[in-house]
């Protein structure tokens, strides 16, 4: 992606960095424009800081997540995004994980809060790539920090927002 350009004119990665963006779409409840999803996550990681970077991006409905947060930890039930983590703790080699996400998920929370369901899956996407760089959101401190870095790489990503009026369901973080 060395040197693309967004829509708005903000440079998606320079010649320096290097992100890759594999998407895998197993879903038929939202239609996803995966250019537009590259540069949400282009931006958002050149935003923390982070120019290198390997990513797979599921997109699963609520059946096929819940899937996935039973066999990975145990729990019932679908969940927003699961991120499993591929860096081996070392990320001077650059971010490199799985994030999955519900478009399912996404489009009932959107229409709940009175926003697009792109933005919300945008949300999911920024939130699981923090979990990826080793943030958590366990105890209020850190919660309160983490909404500050989400708000922020929405920012940077072109993108609106997140509603402030809401409560957001508990994000799950997976490991391998």
């Amino acid at each position: 992606m060395s040197g693309s350009r967004s829509g708005t004119g903000r440079s998606t990665a320079t010649s320096t960095s290097k992100i890759a963006v594999e998407i895998v779409d197993r879903q038929r409840l939202l239609r996803v424009d995966r250019t537009w999803l590259r540069r949400v996550v282009a931006d958002a990681l050149l935003g923390a800081g982070i120019a290198r970077a390997e990513i797979s991006l599921v997109l699963l409905d609520d059946a096929g997540i819940a899937e996935l947060h039973d066999r990975w930890l145990g729990l019932d039930g679908p969940t927003d995004v699961l991120t499993f983590d591929l860096s081996d703790g070392d990320l001077t080699g650059g971010l490199q994980g799985d994030i999955a996400v519900s478009t399912e998920t996404a489009r009932r929370v959107a229409r709940e809060l009175g926003w697009q369901p792109k933005h919300e899956l945008a949300y999911y996407i920024v939130h699981g790539m923090l979990h990826l760089a080793g943030e958590d959101d366990h105890d209020p401190a850190d919660r309160r920090r983490m909404r500050a870095r989400e708000r922020k790489l929405m920012a940077a990503a072109g993108l609106p927002r997140p509603p402030l009026s809401r409560r957001r369901g508990r994000t799950t973080r997976g490991t391998r």
